[in-house]
C-alpha cells in the first residue's frame, strides 16, 4: 500500500507539473524574449538572428532583443543560455560552431547535447573561397597552386577559433593538403577589413559576409561550396565545378532553448520561427545574402537535435585528424 501510495503521489506531481507547464505555454510570452547571439554585433550570424528575430517579435506579439555575447569561439554566449531559466525568455541562436565547440573544447563548460532543448533550423549559408582583390591566380586551380608554391608566405585569416573561417579555413587547407599561417580576428569585420586593405591573403567566410564586397569588386572570389551556383552570383563556379571534388561546406543556424524548457514552449517558439521563415522582408533578404530560409520540416525542435547530433559525430573526425584544439 505504501509503495502504492508513493507512485499515486508520483504521478500526481507529473500531473501538475503538465498541467503548470501547459498553463505557461498558453500565455507565454509575456515580456521581452533575449535572443543571445554568441558573436560580435555586425558579423553575419548576428545579421541571421536580427532578421528572424524582428520578424518572430511580430508573430509572437513580444519583442525579441538580440543580445551579442562574443567570446571563446562561441562558447560564452552559449554557456550563459545553458545557464538561464528554461522559461523561454533567453533562447540562443548559434551557427555550426554549437557541434564543432563539442570537439574544439576539450574542456567545454556544459555538455552540448545535455544542456538545451530545440526548436529549429534557422537556414544554412554557403561559403566563399575568396582573396585580396589584387591575388594573381585567375581561377581556383590556380589559386591551389600558388598556395602550394607560397605556404610560407600566404596568411588565411579567420574571425576566431570556432568561428565559421576558421572551421571553413581548415577543411580547405585540409582538401589542398597544405597547411598556412593562419591570422585569426576578434570578429569578421577585422578580418574582412584586413582582407580589404591586402594585410592578409585568402579567407573563407559566409556570403553573409562576403556577398557585397565580392559584387563590389573589393574581394576576389574563386567558388562558392554549396552543391549549386547560387543566384546572387551566378558567375561565380562551385568549388565542385572549380577542380575541388567534394568541397561542400554549410554554415547552418538553429535556435536553442535552456534544458528542461517546457515542449510547448519550444514548439510556440518552432512555429513563429516557422512564420518568420515565410515573411518575404525575410526571404528576400536572405536571398540578397546567398542563402535561403530552411522548410516548415527542418524548422522543428527534432530536426535541429538530429543534425546537431550528426555534425558532432562529423567534425570530430575533422578536428581530430587535424589536431587543432581551442583550449
Amino acid at each position: 500500500m505504501k509503495i502504492l501510495k508513493a507512485m499515486l503521489g508520483l504521478t500526481a506531481v507529473a500531473a501538475v507539473s503538465l498541467l503548470a507547464g501547459a498553463a505557461t505555454a498558453q500565455t507565454y510570452p509575456e515580456r521581452t524574449i533575449t535572443m543571445v547571439v554568441p558573436f560580435a554585433a555586425g558579423g553575419p550570424t548576428d545579421t541571421v538572428a536580427r532578421l528572424v528575430a524582428e520578424s518572430m517579435s511580430k508573430d509572437l506579439g513580444q519583442q525579441i532583443v538580440v543580445e551579442n555575447v562574443g567570446g571563446a569561439g562561441g562558447t560564452l554566449g552559449a554557456g550563459r543560455v545553458a545557464n538561464a531559466d528554461p522559461d523561454g525568455y533567453t533562447i540562443l541562436l548559434h551557427h555550426i560552431g554549437m557541434a564543432t565547440s563539442a570537439t574544439l573544447y576539450r574542456k567545454l563548460a556544459y555538455d552540448t547535447l545535455g544542456a538545451f532543448d530545440y526548436v529549429g533550423l534557422v537556414t544554412e549559408v554557403p561559403m566563399t573561397i575568396v582573396a585580396r582583390k589584387d591575388m594573381e591566380p585567375a581561377d581556383l586551380k590556380g589559386l591551389i597552386d600558388y598556395l602550394k608554391a607560397n605556404k610560407d608566405k600566404v596568411t588565411v585569416a579567420n574571425a576566431g577559433i570556432g568561428a565559421a573561417s576558421h572551421l571553413c579555413g581548415m577543411m580547405f587547407m585540409s582538401a589542398i593538403q597544405t597547411p598556412l599561417t593562419t591570422v585569426p580576428y576578434k570578429g569578421t569585420g577585422p578580418a574582412m577589413t584586413d582582407l580589404l586593405g591586402g594585410q592578409v591573403d585568402v579567407m573563407c567566410d559566409q556570403t553573409t559576409n562576403t556577398t557585397k564586397q565580392i559584387q563590389g569588386g573589393t574581394i576576389k572570389a574563386y567558388a562558392v561550396t554549396s552543391p549549386k551556383r547560387l543566384d546572387v552570383m551566378k558567375d561565380i563556379p562551385t568549388a565542385v565545378e572549380a577542380g575541388l571534388p567534394g568541397f561542400e561546406v554549410g554554415i547552418w543556424h538553429g535556435i536553442y532553448t535552456p534544458k528542461g524548457t517546457p515542449a510547448a514552449i519550444n514548439e510556440r517558439l518552432s512555429k513563429s520561427l516557422q512564420v518568420a521563415l515565410k515573411d518575404p522582408n525575410v526571404s528576400a533578404r536572405f536571398a540578397e545574402l546567398g542563402t535561403a530560409p530552411s522548410s516548415d520540416a527542418d524548422a522543428t525542435p527534432a530536426a535541429l537535435k538530429a543534425k546537431l547530433e550528426s555534425e558532432i559525430a562529423r567534425w570530430k573526425t575533422v578536428i581530430e585528424a587535424a589536431g587543432e584544439y581551442a583550449d
